[in-house]
């Protein structure tokens, strides 16, 4: 109980209880808001932006559209370590609320952005801007709500509560494709028209309940029992010296891990969709469909894999995904090469709604015990980032060129991806340094 401040010890059932629900509705509502947001632009990326924001005659526009997504994944590691810091000096719950404006006011500035027909090359280069800011936001936010809620977790759920960030994140992939599969009913010509504009728009008012939620969080107990001045101290002085000396290791892990993960669960609902659009004439409304009833499971994928970790110790659930993850990796592209819409629910189904949701919410756990508390946020914002910003941004953009470079469209060389992510995610996650920082178990 040492290690506990006074405000803690004294803590009533209904403090405790009172304080948990601001963190669930923080983190959970919060990040469901942000990743709404991000997930929102990687499928419009994906099925219309091609045809909006580049010239529609050209036939590099999808990997251009692409691209730009990528382009904010390697703006993430800004973000990561700009806020991490900040976090580690100032304190978690200012990091999470300033991100979320930034996402926030540059998901609305997109939907008003005027298109290529209108402004030329101009629309290209302010959609950049603009999802370079939305990289930057969706860099802190991991680190920002899996940092937050582990360190207000009860000792023995830090594997259930770590998890409450991925079912955020689900539910905003749910809420983004949902809203998608609505616009698509009245065909894809209406999204190209302008109905693509509606959701980016509308965010407006989703940001102002996200920075309501996330005010009324409290403060984590971890980062409160240090005075404010040994946390500046402590951070301004030596935070980067001391992660690159004593914590390299935790920076390999979580950097492998992260990068690892990634490169499946974008390839698994990110080139997916492009693939599908691109060579197999599939409409919106199936992909998005499909996205939707992924992330409809995957909500309920997230808690149980919580609660295997604390049981079990989120290193084995990692070891799990990352074997299954393995296995699936042909039948999943053969699955999307049949063109049919139930084997493209099937295949986008047990790759974004069971195996990605598994894996991720055993991270927040994880990811959070690989360092101790006065370097936390800044260590999972710096390798996690840097891992997510290089497989992230290219493992669909790379999947998707090997497709369109192939005579036959083959498949083979995002077979041969997924083949590589999931062996790193394995090799990894059994390198964990987590035991270091923590007994409990997590």
């Amino acid at each position: 109980m040492g290690n506990i401040p006074l405000d803690v010890k004294t803590e009533s059932d209904v403090d405790k209880k009172t304080r948990l629900r601001r963190v669930a509705a923080a983190t959970v509502v919060g990040s469901m808001l942000e990743w709404y947001d991000f997930y929102l632009y990687a499928m419009m990326a994906s099925i219309v932006f091609s045809k909006i924001f580049f010239n529609p005659n050209d036939e590099n526009a999808m990997i251009k559209s692409i691209a730009t997504f990528t382009i904010g994944f390697l703006a993430r590691p800004i973000g990561g370590i700009m806020f991490g810091w900040f976090g580690d000096r100032f304190g978690r719950k200012r990091m999470m609320i300033i991100t979320f404006y930034l996402m926030g006011i540059c998901t609305v500035a997109i939907g008003l952005t005027p298109s290529y027909l209108t402004i030329g090359v101009w629309a290209s280069v302010i959609l950049i801007f603009l999802r370079i800011c939305q990289g930057i936001a969706a860099g802190a936010e991991l680190a920002a709500a899996v940092v937050t809620s582990y360190e207000h977790a009860d000792p023995k759920r830090r594997g259930s509560q770590s998890a409450w960030p991925a079912l955020g994140l689900n539910l905003g992939l749910l809420l983004s494709s949902l809203t998608i599969y609505l616009l698509s009913l009245g065909g894809d010509q209406f999204l190209i028209d302008g109905g693509w504009r509606i959701p980016f728009i509308m965010s407006f008012a989703l940001v102002l309940v996200g920075v309501w939620v996330r005010s009324r969080l409290p403060e984590t107990p971890e980062f409160t029992k240090t005075s404010k001045k040994e946390q500046k101290s402590t951070v301004s002085k030596s935070i980067f010296k001391e992660l690159f000396t004593e914590h390299k290791r935790s920076l390999i892990v979580v950097f492998f891990v992260a990068a690892g993960y990634v490169a499946l669960s974008y390839i698994f609902k990110t080139f997916s969709i492009a693939y599908l659009t691109q060579f197999k004439d599939s409409p919106a409304k199936v992909s998005s469909l499909a996205v939707t009833i992924a992330s409809l499971f995957a909500i309920f994928v997230v808690p149980i894999s919580g609660r295997l970790c604390d049981d079990f110790g989120s290193k084995k659930v990692i070891l799990v995904g990352g074997v299954i993850s393995l296995i699936f990796a042909y039948p999943f592209m053969a699955l999307l090469e049949t063109g049919q819409s139930i084997w493209i629910c099937v295949a986008i189904g047990i790759g974004t709604g069971f195996l990605a949701p598994l894996m991720f919410a055993a991270q927040g756990s994880f990811l959070s015990r690989q360092f101790p508390v006065h370097v936390r946020a800044t260590g999972i914002g710096i390798a996690r980032e840097i891992g997510t910003a290089i497989a992230g941004g290219f493992a669909p953009l790379l999947a998707l060129s090997l497709v369109q470079n192939s005579p036959t469209n083959s498949i083979t060389g995002v077979v041969i991806i997924l083949t590589i992510a999931a062996a790193i995610v394995i090799i990894s996650a059994l390198s964990d340094q987590g035991k270091r920082f923590t007994t409990a178990i997590n």
